[in-house]
């Protein structure tokens, strides 16, 4: 059965997460504008981790689910969603534990490893170079989508992401708020991350850049392509699978 559960981050704002299973621990990140529910329950992953053998805790980002959203400029400083999964870390006493992220999770997880987390292995999905390394645009489509609607340079994309906030019942200015506290990973942050690494994007997939160009920027790196999009990819069952696989090898 998955239980709700929750910790104080750094700063004392509150971060829910969603845990399951018995074995060594598998932190899910989810992507933007979605939720631990939305991408790691619905589609079926998270059972899949948890079948494996796994203990699985999967948090709510900050600004997403039922986590804290807060709207003042001074709860988003650089790198703030990172520094929260230290804090998630330090409050379960964790040691040796697997990573895994979707999109912004994955993001969020590049960073973390950056900020000098070590887990035992990490999965990276829907994520390429440019996702990590130039998160400027990506940011501002994000933001002008957010900001205008239907109004926004692409509106067909600002008219979707509209849909999903109010589906998910999201705050727009904590929405901002994680934008904001975007970082730029360079090539030499990326060449010093020695942790075994699985890159997994769809098929059709180059919303953050090239899955293959980041495996190639990281020293243990390997990418492989699944069916869908950057949307769809998440509800294919391979993705599940390539998971699975990666986190239970024998051997890397």
């Amino acid at each position: 059965m998955i239980q709700t559960c929750q910790f104080q981050s750094f700063d004392g704002e509150t971060i829910a997460c969603r845990r399951a299973g018995r074995g060594r621990t598998v932190i899910l990140l989810h992507g933007f504008i979605a939720s631990a529910q939305a991408n790691w329950i619905d589609p079926g992953i998270f059972q899949k981790v948890v079948e494996a053998g796994f203990d699985v805790v999967a948090p709510d980002l900050r600004g997403h689910g039922g986590s804290a959203a807060p709207t003042d400029p001074a709860k988003w400083p650089q790198d703030v969603l990172a520094r929260d999964q230290t804090a998630l870390v330090a409050a379960l006493g964790l040691t040796d534990y697997d990573l895994v992220g979707y999109s912004l999770g994955a993001r969020t997880a590049v960073r973390f490893m950056v900020g000098g987390a070590r887990p035992r292995r990490a999965v990276l999905g829907g994520m390429g170079d440019s996702g990590v390394m130039q998160a400027g645009a990506r940011a501002a489509m994000f933001e002008d989508s957010i900001r205008n609607g239907e109004k926004a340079a692409d509106p067909r994309a600002g008219k979707y992401i509209q849909a999903r906030i109010r589906a998910l019942g999201l705050n727009p200015e904590a929405l901002l708020g994680v934008l904001s506290s975007f970082v730029a990973t360079t090539a030499g942050d990326l060449a010093g991350l020695d942790v075994p690494t699985l890159i997994v994007c769809g098929q059709d997939d180059q919303d953050n850049g090239s899955a293959e160009g980041l495996a190639t920027a990281m020293p243990h790196a390997r990418a492989v392509r699944i069916p869908g999009d950057h949307l769809t990819a998440v509800a294919e069952p391979q993705l599940a699978a390539e998971i699975v696989s990666f986190l239970t090898a024998p051997e890397l």
